[in-house]
């Protein structure tokens, strides 16, 4: 089972020139491709954590950015792709997916999953303290639908005020969540999968095979 080790760091802005800097205390992991797809792009992310959530850095390699979609909680998953599953609480079938396209389109859905049987709900008052933040970037091009690119980057934060509802939320220093991290390309038609816990295979809600998050100081 993959595992990361995940350091608290205080709170702060996505947006901020001095960002980089923090994010150098957390570790690269490198995602791995699952599946049959033929891209051989390399994908990797950083996690932090803070009093008051969760935060993920995204950088993949790419060519064409496949993203049409210009709205939130469209059907992210059918273009490019990055996607994040937490599962704070192994005594619960419920788990949280959150989707980010290059574009910057979110999407978050509390998941049910009862034996393979699952169907996403979407969040209410889903602002100001429970509102994700999120910055995409492109490298090597425009950030526009099908632009030709070199690569592009998100970071979020989701704040566990999101989550509440969940066990184990918020978490303190020593705590365990089940997690994955997974990236979907269209460059060559069908879909090329990533995933940082490929033990799922590409069978993304097969949450009981999720990798682990240690919440440490």
């Amino acid at each position: 089972m993959t595992e990361a080790v995940i350091r608290q760091v205080q709170d702060f802005d996505l947006a901020d020139p001095q960002t980089s800097r923090i994010w150098e205390s957390a570790d690269w992991h490198e995602l791995a491709r699952v599946g049959n797809g033929p891209a051989a792009y390399a994908t990797r992310a950083k996690v932090l954590w803070s009093a008051k959530g969760i935060y993920f850095l995204i950088e993949a390699q790419d060519r064409i950015l496949h993203c049409t979609m210009t709205r939130d909680f469209d059907d992210l998953y059918l273009e490019d792709v990055a996607e994040v599953f937490l599962w704070p609480d192994e005594s619960q079938t419920l788990y949280f997916e959150y989707e980010i396209s290059p574009l910057g389109m979110d999407l978050p859905i509390l998941v049910p999953n009862s034996r393979g049987v699952f169907m996403g709900w979407r969040p209410w008052h889903y602002h100001d303290d429970r509102l994700v933040r999120r910055i995409t970037s492109v490298q090597g091009g425009q950030r526009k639908p099908m632009a030709e690119i070199s690569g592009w980057t998100a970071s979020f934060f989701i704040p566990f005020a999101l989550l509440k509802g969940l066990g184990n939320v918020p978490p303190r220093s020593g705590a365990v969540w089940r997690a994955n991290i997974y990236r979907i390309d269209y460059d060559s038609g069908a879909p090329t999968q990533w995933a940082w816990c490929p033990d799922t295979g590409c069978n993304f809600h097969d949450y009981r095979r999720f990798g682990v998050f240690r919440f440490a100081d």
